[in-house]
């Protein structure tokens, strides 16, 4: 039988992958995608979408609970998401992408050479391979973690029933977000950050403020502590934590870890064919070739963002730049993201920190809270404030906004800083009121005015 033959090769099948092997279609070439599991990877089964099911879940229930006693059922809640998540999955499914014309291979894929996989035992062919394994759930070098059943985002949402309460190990976007979302139904978190504040890479004053809402509805934070021990017994687990010099027992039924991620480097044959990597994942160039000509790489396994959007932007360039004469560039001064607490923390380019020191504090910073918004008023969602940080010219360098639809507001700014439109210049653009995005009107007011 003759070896299957194709122009691009795909390892992995979350959003680096996937948007890589639809762009290579539309390039009409013919791909072989691979993955060990169905198609979507960590953010369909165990990032985005059930995370943030489970969130819309929660916030339904903290509103009802304005109103009137709420009984919460936790197998209920659970089973919906995993019902939520088969349901996304759909527009993803195997036989969607063969429908595509996309030939989907189950299994673990192996280098032999640079142009050739073993896929459990079949071999493969193919002119350009992108490597898009993405990464998975950091586990610390903490005395005694090995002993314990503990969670990650990879099985937190298998579990049959919510805990009683619930021990999380980082503050980012991860931990703060499920923190939150356990908080309002009903299991008592307990959230350890060994920064000075949750979400430390945020603007300060929004990571405090987003902080003390954690706390107002009942989530323990214990900041700048640092996990040194986990034990175990019939009645759950304990975690051992150092603050101000002082060590202090924490409980709880499960455990959570949320310190960050590790790229998804071994078992490919890395090695063997010549592909250099290190701890933070796969090197590549500017145009995402890795040391081996022909194997590029993209998402969670070349960073430097580890979001699904910044992995499909990745996925396409990097098909671009293998088919293609001329090659591109990602520009990553234009990267965004945003942590979907309630409020949303939404994030574009630089903190005013940042900004002060790159343009020796030649920038202006223009500021608004949620409060002097008439929506906001009416709504009862006057938490938050928005910051928009621009050159002395008048260009967005920085943008961050923490409140209601944050996420959705900052697409606005995001649009005038990647197309290189002052800030002052929405002012010529007429916003619907009552409204949220007048915030963003009112900001680009002072900054016409500061012309």
């Amino acid at each position: 039988m003759d070896m299957e033959k194709y122009d691009l090769a795909v390892i992995g099948a979350g959003a680096g992958g996937l948007n890589a092997s639809f762009e290579a279609l539309m390039l009409g070439k013919k791909v072989g995608l691979i993955d060990k599991y169905k198609p979507g990877g960590e953010c369909t089964w165990s990032g985005c979408i059930p995370s943030k099911a489970l969130i819309q879940i929660a916030d339904e229930i903290h509103t009802a609970k304005k109103y009137g006693n709420i009984e919460i059922n936790g197998k209920q809640i659970l089973t919906k998401v995993r019902t939520l998540i088969e349901t996304a999955h759909q527009a993803e499914a195997v036989e969607v992408l063969e429908e595509a014309g996309i030939d989907y291979l189950q299994g673990y894929a192996k280098f032999k050479n640079a142009h050739t996989l073993d896929v459990d035992g079949k071999e493969i062919q193919a002119d350009k391979v992108i490597i898009a394994t993405g990464s998975s759930a950091l586990i610390p070098s903490i005395k005694g973690i090995e002993t314990v059943d503990y969670l990650t985002n990879e099985n937190v949402f298998l579990l049959e029933d919510l805990p009683k309460d619930l021990i999380i190990l980082g503050a980012g976007a991860i931990g703060v977000e499920l923190a939150q979302a356990f908080q309002r139904l009903g299991v008592q978190v307990k959230l350890v950050e060994m920064a000075e504040t949750i979400l430390f890479r945020e603007e300060k004053d929004m990571a405090v403020e987003l902080e003390s809402i954690l706390k107002e509805e009942g989530v323990e934070c214990f900041t700048s502590a640092k996990g040194v021990e986990v034990t175990t017994d019939a009645t759950g687990v304990t975690l051992t934590i150092e603050q101000n010099g002082e060590k202090t027992n924490l409980t709880g039924e499960k455990i959570l870890l949320a310190l960050g991620r590790k790229p998804n480097v071994e078992g490919i044959n890395l090695d063997e064919i010549g592909v250099q990597y290190n701890h933070k994942g796969i090197e590549v160039n500017e145009y995402l070739e890795t040391t081996v000509p022909n194997v590029y790489a993209a998402g969670d396994i070349v960073g430097p963002y580890l979001f699904s959007h910044m992995g499909g932007v990745q996925g396409k360039q990097a098909v671009q730049n293998a088919f293609s004469v001329e090659k591109g560039k990602i520009n990553y001064d234009h990267a965004a993201w945003c942590t979907f607490t309630h409020p949303e923390l939404a994030r574009a380019g630089m903190t005013e920190e940042e900004a002060k020191s790159k343009y020796d504090g030649r920038v202006q910073v223009y500021t608004q809270a949620y409060s002097e918004l008439d929506r906001a008023v009416v709504d009862e969602k006057t938490k938050g404030m928005a910051k928009v940080i621009c050159d002395e010219e008048g260009y967005i360098v920085g943008a961050s906004i923490l409140g209601e639809r944050a996420c959705e507001l900052l697409g606005e700014l995001q649009v005038m800083k990647s197309l290189h439109i002052p800030f002052y210049k929405l002012q010529e653009a007429i916003h619907p009121y009552p409204s949220y995005s007048e915030i963003l009107l009112q900001l680009s007011k002072e900054a016409y005015n500061n012309q």
